[in-house]
């Protein structure tokens, strides 16, 4: 009998209702969604056509170990991990010709393909062999086949963790290395959000792997007190006041003027009809909840040529005279959603959507990032982090107890300045200072080779979108400093690598 099957249908079935009811019943806000892409550009490729990129590539499985610590029978049980390789660039093994390793992180790979571009725009530079692997328990690399029930099945999600995704990425590699005979070549690891603290913590856990590591919009320090838990949000209200004080004004106030509405008789019936949700509200917080998500978006992923951001605040400050705050508000919404027939309060936040289900599993176990609402100075309602809350809410989810503290156990981080100036070298932690995420980033240089390298006006891995004629110039500044930074790590590596071969 497998894994999958040990459990009965029944705790499954328990579990999904478990799972499908806190959604209904929680009153925290959602947490900010990390990622790399913006949903919009997840769902249409920005660059070139579909089939010209896809002809370059080349889908693969790896028979991937389900379990790399243990040596327990199911340990060894093995799952197709998909990992794509463009070689059309590539110099070969015997040239001085490196690999760019993307890390997958939490969606499906087919994303990242034709969304992000620092690989497919700098191969050519570096004649490099292009690696995309995608991350286990998403997209097409599932153990056991069915992601639902995975997730339902206590002993298996039981591996899905952070520790176990790096070490298939470090197989991979080391498989792509032996089949393409590329013992010497060198592998840059590089990573967007939640894959930029990947490729962080793999260059620090698996050096012999890679020569060095792209960590971009990677907020390594939100984490056990070492982020101010209101620093997202603050960013959030800094980047709307700076655009335009009319519209931060106009959404601090709207809150109010929420509760305020749904507080007369068939209060909720009004907001529904107002906001044309898809389905009446049952609470005003689901709303609330909705236009936070919106508002954390744009923040987030405010990137040239079209800044989101600007969308909402032209629509609030431009809806008609006479506009009531709700009006605007909601002139707002449809200014960056588009003019809908509903709208759909759970789009941010679904509870049939593979990243959010499998990120949930993520955030209660181990990825544990106190965000909360501050109480001043802030265009939203006073919400702080409650770990208390979120504790019994992910017992009542998964039968677990989060392990706030083990992030910063397991990778570090307490002290990061002094431990990593020791012993790390050659990562590049890239932010834009109007990512709300870059709260959490690191922001200044540890070494001399464990460099940050941020812009004033940059937003969630921006610089790891495909490159375009629009681009301002501080971006084009920025991705040439991280490229001349990495071809120095390759540059040295082979010179190192003459050195210690003449020596034996």
């Amino acid at each position: 009998m497998d894994l999958i099957t040990r459990h009965s249908f029944l705790h499954q079935l328990l579990l999904f209702s478990l799972i499908s009811l806190s959604y209904v019943s929680g009153t925290q806000f959602s947490f900010p969604r990390l990622g790399a892409l913006r949903r919009t550009i997840r769902s249409k490729p920005q660059t070139g056509s579909i089939s010209s990129v896809s002809e370059d590539f080349e889908t693969l499985f790896y028979n991937q170990t389900l379990d790399h610590f243990n040596y327990k029978p199911e340990s060894f049980t093995i799952f197709p991990q998909r990992y794509i390789i463009d070689s059309k660039q590539w110099g070969g093994p015997n040239t001085i010709s490196p690999i760019l390793v993307y890390f997958g992180a939490e969606e499906s790979l087919d994303y990242d393909l034709f969304g992000i571009g620092f690989l497919r725009d700098n191969a050519p530079r570096f004649k490099a062999l292009q690696v995309y692997i995608e991350h286990r328990f998403y997209g097409k690399s599932v153990p056991f086949g069915s992601r639902e029930a995975a997730l339902r099945n206590a002993s298996v999600r039981g591996y899905f963790t952070s520790a176990q995704a790096i070490a298939d990425y470090a197989a991979i590699i080391i498989h792509i290395k032996k089949t393409f005979s590329a013992k010497n070549s060198p592998v840059i690891v590089i990573g967007g959000s939640y894959g930029g603290m990947l490729a962080a913590w793999f260059r620090l856990k698996y050096p012999h792997v890679a020569l060095g590591a792209l960590a971009s919009s990677a907020p390594i320090l939100y984490f056990d007190g070492l982020a101010p838990q209101v620093g997202y949000y603050a960013i959030v209200t800094k980047d709307f006041k700076e655009t335009s004080e009319r519209c931060y004004e106009t959404i601090r106030k709207s809150w109010d003027e929420i509760d305020k509405i749904a507080s007369k008789f068939n209060g909720l019936s009004i907001l529904s009809k107002m906001f044309k949700t898809c389905k009446k509200l049952k609470r005003s917080f689901d709303l609330k909840d909705y236009l936070d998500s919106v508002y954390s978006e744009v923040a987030q992923y405010d990137c040239p040529p079209t800044y989101p951001l600007n969308i909402v605040c032209r629509g609030i400050d431009g809806a008609p005279k006479r506009t009531d705050i709700l009006g605007r508000i909601f002139a707002g919404v449809v200014a960056y959603m588009g003019n809908k027939s509903c709208y759909d309060m759970e789009e941010f936040n679904h509870p049939t959507d593979e990243t959010y289900m499998s990120w949930k599993w993520q955030t209660c176990s181990e990825m544990v990032m106190p965000i909360g609402h501050e109480h001043s100075a802030s265009m939203f309602p006073p919400s702080p982090f409650n770990l208390n809350k979120f504790i019994r809410k992910c017992k009542s989810l998964f039968g677990v107890q989060p392990r706030p503290h083990w992030v910063t156990t397991y990778y570090g981080g307490h002290d990061l300045k002094l431990i990593l100036h020791r012993f790390a070298s050659n990562i590049i932690f890239s932010n834009g200072l109007r990512d709300p995420y870059s709260s959490g980033g690191v922001l200044e240089n540890i070494s001399d080779s464990v460099v940050a390298v941020y812009t004033v006006n940059g937003s969630h891995c921006l610089d790891l979108l495909p490159e375009m004629k629009t681009d301002p110039p501080w971006l084009i500044k920025q991705r040439k400093t991280e490229v001349r930074i990495i071809a120095s790590w390759i540059s040295k590596y082979y010179t190192d690598l003459i050195v210690f071969r003449d020596r034996t």
